[in-house]
This record gives C-alpha cells, structure tokens and sequence, in this order.
C-alpha cells in the first residue's frame, strides 16, 4: 500500500496545513482537500477530535473523534494515518511542515494518555484508593496534604494525580495566590511547602502539566515557587530574569508565537540547568530537552516562513550604513539561527541552507571576514562551517563563479 504524497506548497501559516487522504477500494490514496486541521471539542460532547476546515470555503473536509485504541501510525514526518471505523476506511493526513505534523501527534498521544487516566481514574476511584477522588482544596492549611499527594503516591496514583491537577481548571492559579500570599507575609515554612509541590508536580512529567506551567500566564511565579528550596539558600531567580537578561532584537521578530517560544525556551533552559538540576530525574530533563528543541524548531520554521523578516536580515546585513555595533548583533543572530536550524528534518535544513545561499549569506561571510573583530570572524567561520557540514556543494557552486574568488583568498589569508 502505496503512502499519499506530501504537501509542499509554500504558505506562510503552514505549520497545521494538511492534504486530506482516503484510501480507495484499489488501494490508491484519494486527495479529499487541503484545509487546516486543529483539535477540539466535538459538537454536544466531551470528546475530542480531529477537525479539517478546507482552507478556500471553510467547509469541513473531516471531523475524527480521537481512539484510545492503537490505531494511529505517523511516517516520514509529515504523515499520519489511521484507520477509521466511522467511514470504514484507511484516511491520512499528509502535513505541509514537519512541525505540524509533531505538534499535532503530540497532541493525539496526550489526548490518548487522558483517556487511558481516565479509564484507569474511575478504577482507582472504585478501589482502596477512594482519597483519590480529588485534591485538597488549596489552601495554607492543606499545603501538607496536597504535597503528600503529589509526593507520597504509588506511580499509578500519580496518573491520577496528574490528571486530577489537569481537570481543576484553577488549581494553579489558587497555589500562585496562596504562594505570593505567604511570601508577602514571609511564611517561609509555607514557602518550603510549595516548593516541594511545585517540584514534585514537575516530576509527574506530564506534558500538559508542561504546557501549563511553562505558559507565559505561570511560568514567573513557577520560578518565584522554585526560589524557596529549603536546602539550599535563596535565589532571587526572578530578579536575574527580569532585569538582568536583556532580549537583544538584531531585528524586530513580529511574530507573536515566535517571540512566546524564544522567551519560553530560556525561562525553561534556566529551570532546568540553573534551578533545578540537582534534582531533575533522568525523564523530566529529557522530557524538557525535548520542549527545548521542539520550540526551536518552531521558531526556525516560523521565521524562515516570513519573507519579509528573511529579506529585511539580509539587507541590513549587507547595507553599508549600518552600524558596526548593530551589524555585529545582527552576525551573532545569524549564528545562532542557522544553529537552530538543526532542530529541524535534514530536508527542511537543507532547503533553509539553500534559501539562505539565494539571499547571498557568503557575501556576508566574506564581508565578515574582512573585519578586524577576531570574535566577528570565528562567528563567520562557524557558520561557512555549518553548511560544509550539512552541504559542502553549496559552498563549491558558489567559489566556481567569479564572485566566490574573494571568499577563496580571505579564506586563504586567515589567521
């Protein structure tokens, strides 16, 4: 059985753009449309699905209520399939980026993860562990209790921790306000005492958990909570945070998705290297790495989707009155967007080189080369060496015409 053909097309809000595929009884896949497929609550129900509105008449092309059952297969990054016993057919969904298509994944698997909470929640609750049924409502004199709850639980109660703290819509924001509330009356023995929720709620590992935690709404008073280890003396991490890291913008990211994500992924990587590493298992520091490269990818594939902002970068890159200081930052933002870049497939990375190429990146190189910064030019030469590594051919096609010459003998003349 063949696979149906990926999307390529190039639009700009691409990331959850998809072909819709069904397979046919001479088991050839049928393009049903392209659309934008999202996930959300299916009409009068409590169920969630799978939703593709076509991108031209907004009609719906499919609406799938997610299985718990083992049905959904992805492939080549850009695809996933599954075979659906509403229509009686094999149906697929073919992503236009590769981003899309994990974000999306992710999603069906922790919406299949609370279905089988679920089932094994309602069991649980039927069992010896009826004081398992809820939390403890928050406040200061139930702070003990929810920790040894979120603590002290067998690893199957904690998925039913987990999906407790995920069903109350407020548990968060009500352990947010008693935390500022004790730290306004420098209750420190309350303070511990949400510490040790807090990291033990990051230790349940759950993605969702993730998703709300590190959200723009929480992540601040997360860190303020993460301050008051009881071992260790405090930290003003919030303080560094908000007044010692300074965002540089080489050039202005409009974005607001992109922008969430880049502040999202240092808040994250300073929890997880700064805050919190000596207690950090093994899973939950893969599990934010994970977050970490995930967001990276999105960035890239954001920002790379933009024309504007790409040629915008390169014009100030190349235009004489830009200033040193301001061409300097623009160099190191180069950099470490081509870094980022490795967060995504091989094919989307080597598209990314070659669109790159096209706007003259080795002008800039060779510009770069010609400074007197020896900072500027190792900056340089890490990037020419980014994409020797990943497609020397670019490099050799671009010294073969009679403008790489110069880029030759700079290379030549190095110190």
């Amino acid at each position: 059985m063949g696979a149906p053909e990926k999307t390529t097309t190039s639009n700009n809000n691409s990331m959850q753009r998809v072909k819709v595929y069904r397979l046919n009884d001479d088991g050839k896949w049928d393009d049903q449309g392209t659309g934008h497929v999202t996930i959300d609550y299916l009409e009068r129900s409590e169920d969630l699905g799978l939703f593709v509105i076509d991108e031209e008449d907004n009609e719906t092309l499919l609406v799938h209520r997610i299985s718990s059952d083992d049905i959904y297969r992805k492939q080549e990054d850009t695809i996933i399939s599954w075979r659906d016993s509403e229509y009686s057919s094999d149906l697929a969904l073919s992503f236009q980026e590769t981003t899309g298509c994990s974000y999306i994944w992710d999603h069906i698997c922790n919406v299949q993860r609370n279905l089988h909470f679920n089932t094994l929640s309602n069991e649980t609750y039927h069992g010896a562990n009826s004081e398992l049924r809820e939390l403890p409502e928050v406040e200061l004199s139930t702070l003990p209790s929810i920790l040894k709850v979120v603590v002290d639980s067998s690893i199957t109660d904690q998925l039913c921790v987990t999906e407790l703290i995920l069903h109350d819509q407020k548990f968060f924001r009500k352990l947010m306000d008693l935390f500022r509330v004790c730290e306004d009356l420098e209750n420190y023995d309350g303070l511990h005492i949400i510490y040790k929720i807090v990291r033990g709620i990051i230790l349940l590992n759950s993605p969702q958990i993730f998703e709300k935690i590190f959200s723009d709404e929480l992540i601040m008073d997360i860190v303020g909570c993460l301050e008051y280890d009881p071992d260790v003396p405090h930290v003003h991490h919030r303080n560094f945070l908000k007044e010692h890291v300074v965002f540089k913008e080489a050039i202005p990211i409009k974005d607001p998705l992109a922008l969430s994500k880049i502040h999202q992924t240092y808040r994250i990587s300073y929890l997880k290297d700064v805050v919190l590493p000596r207690v950090l298992d093994e899973a939950t520091f893969a599990s934010m790495n994970s977050i970490i490269h995930s967001n990276n990818g999105m960035v890239v594939t954001l920002l790379k989707d933009d024309t504007t902002f790409i040629k915008e970068l390169f014009a100030r890159l190349k235009s004489p009155s830009t200033a040193p200081e301001s061409k300097t930052n623009l160099v190191y933002f180069l950099q470490e967007f081509c870094n980022l870049s490795k967060s995504l497939q091989m094919v989307q990375q080597l598209r990314l080189f070659r669109d790159l190429v096209n706007e003259g990146i080795f002008d800039v190189i060779a510009d770069i080369f010609q400074s007197q910064d020896k900072k500027l030019i190792l900056t340089g030469t890490d990037i020419l060496m980014l994409f020797v590594s990943q497609d020397p051919t670019l490099l050799r096609s671009y010294v073969s015409r009679q403008e790489g010459v110069s880029l030759i003998g700079l290379l030549i003349i190095l110190p």
